[in-house]
């Protein structure tokens, strides 16, 4: 699920029908969705959303970073031996990137995540995530951080998971190859499954997963669901630091 987005618009409406679905206690958080447009090719996009960053398949650095990073692993950065940063989409590459960070430090134990795009390969987040997950790594996003899109199954590959209240989140509707998105779909299809099979792998429960995942698929793929931490720690999704 890769995109950038910008935010033009609110849908109160939508936010009222999945307010519905959740539970009593869950009923008090109201959802903010907002349109979004794309900005054109993802690697466009992302130089929009970064802004003063710079990219080129690597990590980018601040004008001016509070420490040089220890080393650079694709989208990766290591500040110390025990966290690493995340900025950027992960790709084909990303997986094997992750692998020989990790083998260089693998005292690893935290992955703050940044500037989050999203993903330019679903079956490398995926893959990524399961990495995350074994290497038993927590996921953290702190204020101004920003996670989108693919970016927050591999938040939730976290073995702990904890987000500040200034944070952001956005989901929306994967899209395959063939231009089909989750909705195009019958409920029996094997993808549905392979998604609510993930999610229950990274510890959630299969309600949770369920109502997640027909929130994430609520919003077409070119348009985004924005959601504060107080909305996913609700669901049980994370803690707020």
């Amino acid at each position: 699920m890769s995109c950038i987005f910008k935010a033009i618009a609110v849908l109160p409406a939508l936010a009222a029908a999945l307010l519905s679905a959740l539970p009593a206690q869950a009923q008090v958080v109201t959802l903010t969705v907002i349109e979004t447009v794309e900005i054109g090719t993802a690697d466009a996009a992302l130089d929009y959303a970064l802004d003063d960053w710079t990219l080129d398949g690597e990590a980018p650095l601040a004008k001016n970073p509070q420490a040089p990073p220890l080393a650079i692993f694709g989208p990766f950065r290591v500040t110390d031996a025990f966290t690493a940063e995340m900025y950027g989409t992960v790709g084909s590459a990303t997986p094997s990137q992750f692998a020989a960070m990790r083998a260089a430090y693998p005292d690893l134990r935290a992955l703050r995540m940044i500037e989050c795009p999203g993903s330019d390969d679903d079956e490398a987040n995926l893959a990524l995530a399961r990495m995350v997950r074994a290497a038993n790594i927590d996921t953290i996003v702190p204020a101004g951080g920003s996670v989108r899109s693919g970016a927050v199954e591999l938040f939730l590959a976290g073995v702990h998971r904890q987000a500040d209240s200034r944070a952001e989140f956005a989901v929306h509707s994967w899209r395959d190859d063939l231009g089909r998105e989750a909705n195009d779909l019958n409920d029996s299809d094997p993808v549905h499954r392979e998604y609510l099979d993930f999610y229950r792998d990274m510890g959630l429960g299969d309600d949770v997963a369920r109502r997640f995942y027909t929130l994430s698929n609520s919003v077409p793929f070119d348009q985004a669901l924005y959601l504060q931490p107080a909305q996913l720690a609700v669901m049980g999704l994370l803690s707020v630091i």
